[in-house]
């Protein structure tokens, strides 16, 4: 049972990074503009309200491990602490790794780490609700990161 509970867990932790890509591009940049749209302009204070977008990643995990728990299906409690990893990893590569909101981990020579970076630069260049591109957080081009190989660090 544990194999089948593992390959759960993973599938969701890989599934949710196509989920915030769609929630991103559909949704952040569609009709919840208004919550995060102070993401894309450097508003005063540590909150955003970008920042409610937490709970809608949240909840479902939530849900999913106490139902699980409640009903007995293991397969939906490892479902739940997928999405759960993949947003401790949000949290860690986005709001830690990418926008310095709590200051380490600032320097990196690491051509995917530092392809993380420009692809969600290049995101940011944008700061208008239509005509972002980049959506995802963990999938970067090969070309990209190519691209940061061969790029000195300042």
């Amino acid at each position: 049972m544990v194999t089948v509970d593992l390959i759960f867990g993973i599938t969701a932790y890989i599934s949710m990074e196509g989920a915030a890509w769609a929630a991103h591009k559909y949704l952040m940049h569609g009709p919840l503009w208004f919550l995060h749209s102070d993401h894309h302009t450097k508003e005063p204070g540590f909150f955003e309200k970008n920042d409610f977008f937490f709970l809608i990643f949240a909840i479902p995990s939530w849900l999913c491990i106490m139902l699980g728990m409640i009903y007995g299906v293991s397969e939906s409690v490892a479902f739940g602490y997928g999405i759960a990893a993949y947003g401790l990893t949000y949290f860690l590569v986005h709001e830690i790794f990418i926008h310095q909101r709590f200051r380490f981990l600032r320097n990196t020579t690491n051509p995917y780490f530092k392809a993380v970076r420009l692809k969600h630069k290049l995101h940011h260049k944008n700061l208008d609700q239509h005509g972002a591109e980049h959506f995802g957080l963990l999938w970067v081009s090969r070309e990209l990161i190519n691209s940061q190989r061969t790029k000195k660090q300042p």
